[in-house]
């Protein structure tokens, strides 16, 4: 009876209110951040643009949120915090409304050179073949024409809005952590706080599920949708053309922030503020007049306590930074976390181009698979460090293990690599008969010289000898079977070239599939990413006790914060630039505009991209566990003899760090900002 009594008295229905509204902007920001992460590569494509800058306007996000993360963790307190939260509900949906404004404005996607942007058409006819190739010199548009619908036609640099209102989310973000959990606490019993946090981050969660189905369903529609005759489309979502209907993420998400703005600018500044007032009330006259007082005392002592406080900061600064034990966990944390953080970024392109997977598949088996082995894994590490009530060094080793079995995970993926696509012009010469050497520059061979093709030109077509060509007229072909489902083409000279015991020398529309042995291989690598997730997820955990631990009580503050910002600037700005600039270095095919300019790539090396990415990603790995091998002995030595495990505040503080991380695990970042 009485402990029903207390949760009554302390769950009163504005306090319940506050709650079920910030849970609703929990998943509204929880949506909006995992649709940026599966979004990533139909931005690329939409906008012609490189993976690094596509990574760029991925980090964007960090860059906005460091703009006022200082700001909100001073001033915050201070404040209307409910109305801070509302503004910054309200700024997170217009960042992401503005990040799907480019669609209305871009005119329709076109995804090949002969597509009709006007009318849409995107039929055979518009497909050149080797005899209607031959007539091309006859026909071609003026220089002039082609100049005048250069900026139009590549969205010039509409890309920006995105980046902007990215970075528009990421400022509306930073308030709603910090300034929620505070609120809580500020009403919340002693012990109690970690189960109203640990509900409002059970319902972030959600979200990402729901973001991650939602994506799946989002990334099969075409991004014109509504706009267009789907039947006139020729690409499939296994196309590395193809562009979803990536617009509708954001749309969702910005009025779902939106709405849940808006309750929150009719709550109190306070959740004790009735009562405060009524005790407060007492003393008002004695106070004004203590006030009128001091008021000169104030002034005159201002100065020196701001002198006092910058310097003090300083000095803070300087205790951590000389901190050998907070210098090896803010390196090896970064390390780790930056593998991660180019997991997400990009595994839906790892899967696109080594399996064949479309964006839509991928999507659903994060969501039902990826995201709960994560959620199992966090948990899982929490049980294990209460149940065996692990000290300093039984935090480091976890730690230890965690990185293991993620390296381990990374070096066996070079064994499951798919072989690069034989692809004539590329791989293979034009006649498919020889390797060569490099893809850049590829003579014609006789089989296609007299055709006139563009070679700039990406319309794969895939022979029936299991070459890929990059389109009909390269091929050879002769005719097609006009509009009629499927599209095939017919009197393909190269491909008659290497089919010496078949007649039928024709090619139909599209790149040739992966084959049995490449598709075993994927079902190995998600079961290992998975397998991967849950194991490293158990040992992750162990980081958010270790950061407090380490460093003075009063420092703690100091040394989470400092921390957050590293992981923000170093790995979440800068990891999804340089992982895409490595990827770019794997393309051997890229898009052009009307204008000639270089667009997104169309297909990629997936050996070496295989090898560029897993082996970028062991050189992140492996120093994590020299470092973490330092820090053991360094722990050994410096606490030798003293009760470092795990005390009942410190598993509070773990309890809600493990469900912040799952909430924000679209960026594969622990949130550190409470």
């Amino acid at each position: 009876m009485h402990i029903k009594t207390t949760m009554r008295y302390h769950l009163t229905p504005v306090r319940m209110f506050f709650l079920t509204v910030l849970s609703f902007s929990y998943v509204a920001k929880a949506l909006s951040g995992i649709f940026m992460k599966i979004s990533n590569t139909q931005i690329e494509r939409r906008f012609e643009i490189s993976s690094s800058l596509a990574g760029l306007i991925d980090g964007s996000f960090e860059i906005g949120s460091l703009f006022v993360i200082v700001f909100v963790s001073y001033f915050g307190s201070k404040l209307h915090r409910p109305k801070l939260i509302g503004i910054g509900c309200f700024l997170m949906g217009t960042g992401s409304i503005m990040m799907a404004l480019p669609h209305f404005f871009m005119g329709y996607y076109r995804y090949s050179k002969e597509t009709n942007i006007d009318t849409s058409e995107n039929s055979t006819s518009n497909l050149p073949n080797c005899l209607s190739n031959q007539m091309l010199s006859l026909n071609r548009t003026p220089p002039e024409i082609v100049e005048r619908g250069c900026v139009k036609e590549s969205g010039s640099h509409m890309w920006m809005y995105v980046f902007m209102g990215n970075m528009l989310r990421g400022i509306g973000e930073s308030p709603i952590v910090p300034l929620g959990i505070s609120y809580i606490d500020d009403f919340s019993k002693e012990g109690r706080s970690s189960l109203y946090i640990g509900t409002v981050n059970a319902m972030g969660m959600i979200g990402l599920v729901f973001g991650f189905m939602l994506g799946s369903l989002f990334a099969k529609m075409y991004v014109d949708i509504g706009y267009v005759d789907l039947s006139t489309i020729r690409i499939t979502p296994k196309d590395s053309r193809w562009v979803g209907a990536w617009w509708l993420g954001f749309l969702v998400s910005g009025i779902l922030s939106i709405i849940s703005s808006i309750p929150f600018f009719f709550l109190l500044p306070n959740p004790n503020k009735p009562q405060k007032e009524r005790k407060v009330s007492l003393f008002l006259h004695v106070l004004k007049t203590n006030d009128k007082r001091n008021q000169i005392a104030n002034l005159t002592n201002r100065g020196k306590n701001i002198t006092k406080n910058v310097t003090g900061f300083f000095q803070a600064l300087k205790s951590i930074l000389t901190n050998p034990l907070y210098v090896i966990f803010v390196i090896f944390t970064l390390l780790h976390m930056s593998s991660y953080i180019a997991s997400i970024t990009y595994i839906i392109k790892i899967m696109e181009q080594q399996y064949g997977r479309s964006a839509s598949e991928t999507n659903f088996l994060l969501g039902i698979l990826a995201l709960p082995a994560i959620a199992i894994g966090m948990f899982s590490g929490g049980y294990i460090i209460k149940k065996f009530k692990l000290s300093l060094v039984g935090l480091a080793k976890l730690g230890f293990c965690s990185a293991t079995v993620h390296l381990l995970s990374e070096v066996l993926y070079f064994f499951i690599i798919c072989e690069s696509k034989s692809v004539a012009g590329l791989t293979l010469t034009y006649d498919g008969n020889s390797p060569v050497r490099s893809h850049v520059d590829v003579p014609l061979s006789y089989c296609n010289s007299e055709c006139n093709c563009d070679e700039s030109q990406w319309e794969p077509v895939c022979g029936n000898n299991g070459i890929t060509y990059i389109s009909p007229c390269l091929a050879g072909c002769k005719s097609s079977s006009g509009n009629k489902e499927p599209i095939v083409f017919y009197n393909c000279s190269c491909v008659e070239v290497t089919s010496l015991q078949n007649r039928n020398y024709s090619a139909h529309l599209g790149e040739c599939p992966r084959d049995d042995a490449c598709t075993r291989k994927f079902y190995i690598y998600f079961a290992i990413k998975v397998l991967d997730s849950f194991l490293c997820a158990i040992g992750l955990i162990s980081y958010s006790v270790l950061v407090i631990k380490i460093v003075q009580p009063e420092l703690k503050a100091l040394a989470i914060g400092f921390h957050s910002m590293i992981l923000r600037s170093l790995g979440g700005i800068l990891v999804p630039v340089y992982f895409g600039a490595l990827i770019d270095t794997t393309c051997m095919k890229w898009s052009t505009n009307s204008c000639g300019a270089r667009g997104a790539c169309r297909i990629y090396n997936s050996t070496f991209l295989g090898r560029a990415f897993f082996g970028l990603k062991v050189a992140l790995v492996f120093p994590i566990l020299v470092l973490l091998t330092v820090f053991i002995f360094v722990v050994k030595k410096k606490f030798r003899g003293k009760d470092t495990r795990v005390s009942e505040n410190e598993r509070q503080v773990m309890d809600e760090a493990n469900l912040e991380f799952l909430n924000n695990s679209e960026r594969f970042a622990p949130s550190t900002e409470e």
